[in-house]
Parts: C-alpha cells; sequence; structure tokens
C-alpha cells in the first residue's frame, strides 16, 4: 500500500557552490510512503505525516546553508559552540563563516544536488517512522516558473525563528507592471541584478578584525574586496566573510516587504510618471506586493 502527500512543504536555504559562490534556493517536497496498514486502517495518519515529517525535514535542511562536505574546496572546524565553514576557490575569492552549528546541514557529497539532499532526507525521515512504513519515496523539485527569477541569500538577525541564520535563501518569482502593463525588460533586468545576491543591512556591516577567525585562516581579514558581516540573535552570534561583487547591501532588513518596496521604489523613481507594481515572492506561493509613482 502507498500513501502519498503532494506539496507536503516547500524548503527555503542556500548552499555552496565552487562556481556559482553561495546559491539560495527553495524546492518543493512531495512525498511517497510505502507499508501495510496499521491498527486504524492506515499506512500512517495524514496528519502525522504533515507534523512528524515536515517537522524532520525542517530541522534537518530548511533555513540552513547547505555544505558540500567532500568538495576539495570546502574546508570545516566543529568547535564547541560553532561550526567554521571555508569555500577557498582557486580562481575566485572565498567565502567563510562562522555560525551556530544549527546553522548548516553537511551533506556527504561534492555538489549540493536533490539527489544528495533526498539520500539525506530520507535516512533522516526512515528513523521517525512506525515499524509498517517500509519505504520512503522523496521527490524535490524547484517550482514551475515562466517568467524571470532570482536566487539570493541572506539572514534577518531579528526573527525569532530560523530566518534569523544568516546564510539562508530563496528561489523568488518577480512581477513588475508598469502603468498596467507586464514589463518584461524590468523583470529580466532585477532578476539578472540579483542573480546569486547576497543582501546585507548595513547596519550588520563589521570590521574584519570583529570576526572570529582560527590563526590558520588569519590571511583572510586582509583579502581585499569583501565584506564582513556580523551579527547576535536568539541562536548566537553569526559571522560571514563574503566577496562585495556578490552582494548588495541596502540600509533596511531583508524581509520581502522590505525587498518588494525597495524594488518598486527603485523603479519608480527611475521611470519618474509611470505607476510600478511589483509582486515580491519569498520562495514559493508567499510574498509582497507594492505600487509606487514619483511625479515626473
Amino acid at each position: 500500500m502507498k500513501l502519498f502527500v503532494n506539496n507536503l512543504t516547500v524548503i527555503d536555504y542556500s548552499y555552496l557552490c565552487s562556481e556559482r559562490g553561495m546559491v539560495g534556493e527553495s524546492l518543493i517536497v512531495d512525498i511517497e510512503l510505502d507499508g501495510s496498514l496499521n491498527d486504524e486502517c492506515m499506512v500512517l495518519d495524514f496528519g502525522l505525516v504533515k507534523k512528524q515529517i515536515k517537522a524532520v525535514i525542517d530541522n534537518e535542511v530548511d533555513h540552513k546553508l547547505l555544505v558540500p562536505a567532500q568538495n576539495k574546496c570546502i574546508s570545516f572546524n566543529v568547535l564547541e559552540e560553532s561550526t567554521q565553514i571555508l569555500l577557498d576557490r582557486p580562481e575566485q575569492l572565498p567565502i567563510y563563516l562562522n555560525c551556530p552549528h544549527e546553522a548548516f546541514c553537511l551533506i556527504d557529497k561534492d555538489s549540493v544536488e536533490e539527489n544528495g539532499i533526498i539520500e539525506h532526507l530520507e535516512a533522516a525521515i526512515m528513523k521517525v517512522l512506525p515499524e509498517n512504513v517500509t519505504g520512503l519515496v522523496l521527490k524535490l523539485a524547484p517550482e514551475p516558473i515562466f517568467g524571470a527569477y532570482y536566487h539570493y541569500s541572506h539572514g534577518l538577525k531579528k526573527h525569532d525563528g530560523n530566518c534569523q541564520r544568516i546564510a539562508h535563501g530563496h528561489r523568488s518569482i518577480i512581477e513588475i507592471e508598469r502603468n498596467g502593463e507586464k514589463d518584461e525588460a524590468l523583470e529580466h533586468a532585477w532578476a539578472l541584478r540579483w542573480q546569486d545576491i547576497y543582501l546585507i543591512t548595513e547596519e550588520d556591516l563589521v570590521s574584519s578584525d570583529d570576526i572570529t577567525i582560527p590563526e590558520a585562516l588569519e590571511p583572510l581579514r586582509h583579502v581585499p574586496h569583501m565584506h564582513s558581516v556580523a551579527y547576535d540573535a536568539p541562536q548566537g552570534r553569526f559571522e560571514l566573510i563574503i566577496p562585495i561583487d556578490v552582494c548588495e547591501v541596502v540600509d533596511f532588513d531583508t524581509t520581502v516587504e522590505q525587498l518588494t518596496h525597495y524594488i518598486a521604489h527603485s523603479l519608480a523613481s527611475d521611470h519618474k510618471g509611470d505607476e510600478i507594481s511589483v509582486i515580491g515572492y519569498e520562495g514559493v506561493d508567499k510574498g509582497a506586493m507594492v505600487r509606487a509613482k514619483y511625479d515626473a
């Protein structure tokens, strides 16, 4: 007997890639369970599927930075209260993080791809399933998008939940209308601007001297063209060093509401006299809508 739940949840996360750097992503989760009927004549109660299995998925990968532990460009150091991760690419600038352990998920592969995430999650989920459930198939897929979108990473230090983690992200649609008409040129221009971007709140910029770095990596403090970002949040101290050219610094917290407001008002300022309407998404099926217009 098979039980299935489509669109069980959406995973919002970022991952490290030796070519693209830090990449924000969103994947839709479908699940199939194989097993015999229990005393309630069910394979597993749908309520438990949605709560128990979703809880495992959230705990393992959601709002985390996924790290390909077998990649030759990756090194990591697990301390008592934090984990230090270095992406050291030979022809590109490095990325370094020092964060609480729960901010990361180590994937035992040389790259973070859907199959590797599936293997990791299936192993974790099977541990919590009852004996009558003998098989599990997890499916991960990006949202079908036929227009413009971008991948972004960020952290929200004021958030009580897991959004406070400094390196989590999303794959997000951008929809823009100009005077009531869809403007694909503006959509694609903004998507290109924020493709694989890391968004920084200005007040979180710090000196490299404020970043905790092991002695062997001290030269990182002096690498040019890098931003140092750090803040204290309920889960602990979060620290990041990242190349300037993959960042945009803004003077607000990078919630989807604020980001959509920023896009709309930036475009309205550039196109005075036109009404600009923006729908900005945070991952899949959620976001904000803003209209803006400046007198010509």
